[in-house]
C-alpha cells in the first residue's frame, strides 16, 4: 500500500510540486492538498492519511496550531513540518505541539520523501542545522533533568531515538524485540510527561545530560 500523505501550504507552486513529486513516485500518494488550516481541519478527519507535510505559515490559524489540533484527534497521526523557518522558538512550538518531524522547504524532494518513509518507522527526521538549533537552545534554557529517572536501558533506547532510528533497528543493536523497544518508549513518555518522540528528544538534549554509556550524540 502506498504512503498517504496530505499537504498544508498556502503556496500554490509549491503544493503543486509536492503533490507532483508524492503521486510520481511508487510507494507514495497524496490523498490531500490544502492551501490554509480552516480547509485541512474540516477535510482530514474524514479520510486521514499517513503523514502530513505542513507549513506554520498560514493565512489565519498557524500551523503549529493546526498540528495541535490534528494531534488531539489523532494522536497517532505523523506530522513533519516543511517550513522556511529555523528559528529556534518555533521548532520548539512545533515540538511541543506534536510535530514528528521539521524539514526546511530547501530540502530536496528525495530527502523529503525518505523523511516520510522514517517518520512512519518510528523516526523524527530533522535537518541537520534544525537538529543543532535543537540542540542549542535546550542548552541555553539549562532546563532541569527528567531524565535521571530513566533506567540505563531507557537511556540507550532513548539515545537511539534521538539518532532517528526505527524500532526494529533499536531492537536489533540492543538484542531485544521491536515490541519490547515500544514498551520501553511508553515507559519514556510516562516518565518525561511527554506524549511524542519530537518532545522526548528534545528532553534527551534539555536536561544538560552528559551522554549516557554507550549512547552516542546524533551524527546529522
Amino acid at each position: 500500500m502506498p504512503i498517504k500523505v496530505a499537504i498544508v501550504e498556502d503556496d500554490a507552486g509549491v503544493r503543486e510540486c509536492l503533490t507532483v513529486v508524492l503521486n510520481g513516485t511508487n510507494g507514495f500518494r497524496c490523498v490531500g492538498s490544502y492551501g490554509n488550516a480552516e480547509s485541512a481541519l474540516k477535510n482530514l478527519p474524514s479520510d486521514w492519511p499517513d503523514a502530513v507535510l505542513m507549513d506554520i505559515n498560514l493565512p489565519q490559524m498557524s500551523g503549529i496550531d493546526l498540528v495541535a489540533k490534528l494531534k488531539a484527534l489523532r494522536p497517532a497521526l505523523h506530522v513533519i513540518m516543511l517550513t522556511v523557518y529555523v528559528d529556534s522558538e518555533q521548532i520548539f512550538k512545533s515540538l511541543q505541539a506534536g510535530a514528528n518531524g521539521y524539514l526546511i522547504k530547501q530540502t530536496p524532494p528525495s530527502q523529503i520523501l525518505e523523511a516520510l518513509v522514517d517518520v512512519l518507522q518510528g523516526g523524527s527526521p530533522m535537518s541537520s542545522m534544525i537538529a543543532r538549533k535543537v540542540v542549542q537552545y535546550f542548552q541555553q534554557k539549562q532546563a532541569p533533568s527528567e531524565t535521571a529517572n530513566l533506567t540505563k536501558r531507557e537511556h540507550e533506547i532513548l539515545g537511539l531515538v534521538a539518532k532517528g532510528r526505527a524500532y526494529k533497528e533499536i531492537g536489533d543493536a540492543l538484542s531485544i524485540s521491536a515490541l519490547t523497544v515500544k514498551t520501553h518508549v511508553r515507559n519514556i513518555y510516562e516518565k518525561l510527561h511527554v506524549r511524542s518522540q519530537g518532545e522526548a528528544v528534545a528532553k534527551f538534549f534539555g536536561g544538560g545530560q552528559s551522554t549516557p554509556k554507550g549512547v552516542d550524540r546524533p551524527q546529522r
